[in-house]
């Protein structure tokens, strides 16, 4: 199943996406993915990089008239490498946090994805089930508090799998330390592993991530349950990471993104790739 990723990995290699260069400081920028996050950043059976967030780094590199090259990166220390000065910048999916803010400079957000609850279908919590279908955490109503207390007495006791240095990992120990055992792995597909293997009962992921994959044939033992989460330990939206001093490069990013919400090209790639929009909004 995703295990075959990991063989994948070894043989990746980089992207390169070569345009006519402009005017400017950034006429080369190297961009960081982690290439294990389909559909938004993956890597091809021949070892190349592809998802909605490298034809995006096409899409707003031919924008900025600038030389992009796409290389995978691990998801643990994507940000220490970055500000190393190993690459210019980091497109992985990555939410838009008041912690993440202390270490690098964001773009706008190009897109935005609630937050789910998956588990199999053969568990009993495949039938759990809140009255409340979306629920924001920045500030909670009565409903959604009734909505979180919900899930706490469902999920109490389980065991509940997410990604390392992630919003998933954060609302994980912020909402739920307390009553669930909470197992933290380096990659999605060895959480997507665990969970088929039922050694999880759940796993906290984003939309975008598992409604493809659930319509998926390998994901037809998967089901999403409880209320779509946004806000709060989750952020707001995704966006391109750059390093704190370079605010040029940032705007850069931010003016191209805006460009291409407006032109609708952003909400095409996302239908394409996640088979819902999940652009931003203006």
């Amino acid at each position: 199943m995703k295990s075959l990723r990991i063989l994948l990995l070894v043989s990746v290699i980089s992207v390169a996406f070569v345009f006519q260069v402009g005017a400017g400081d950034w006429q080369k920028i190297k961009i960081a993915t982690e290439g294990a996050y389909p559909p938004w950043n993956d890597v091809d059976a021949s070892g190349n990089l592809v998802g909605f967030e490298i034809e995006l780094a096409q899409e707003l590199c031919t924008r900025m008239n600038a030389t992009c090259e796409v290389i995978p990166q691990k998801w643990r220390g994507i940000i220490k490498g970055l500000n190393a000065g190993k690459y210019d910048a980091i497109m992985a999916a990555m939410s838009i946090t008041e912690d993440r803010k202390k270490l690098v400079q964001f773009s706008r957000n190009y897109a935005g994805t609630p937050n789910v609850f998956v588990v199999r279908k053969d568990n009993p919590l495949a039938n759990f089930r809140t009255d409340l279908k979306q629920l924001t955490l920045n500030d909670i109503s009565p409903a959604e508090q009734a909505a979180l207390d919900a899930i706490f007495k469902a999920f109490k006791g389980k065991i509940i799998g997410v990604q390392v240095a992630t919003t998933h990992a954060k609302f994980a120990d912020q909402y739920m330390g307390n009553i669930a055992e909470i197992r933290i792995y380096d990659f999605q597909h060895t959480i997507d592993l665990e969970l088929y293997q039922g050694r999880l009962d759940a796993v906290i992921g984003d939309y975008a991530y598992w409604l493809p994959l659930i319509k998926s044939e390998q994901g037809k033992e998967y089901r999403i349950v409880g209320p779509h989460m946004t806000g709060g330990p989750f952020g707001g939206g995704v966006g391109v990471a750059v390093r704190k001093k370079d605010q040029d490069l940032a705007d850069m990013f931010s003016r191209a993104i805006e460009d291409a919400i407006k032109d609708g090209t952003i909400k095409k790639m996302a239908i394409k790739w996640f088979n819902y929009d999940a652009s931003a909004q203006e």
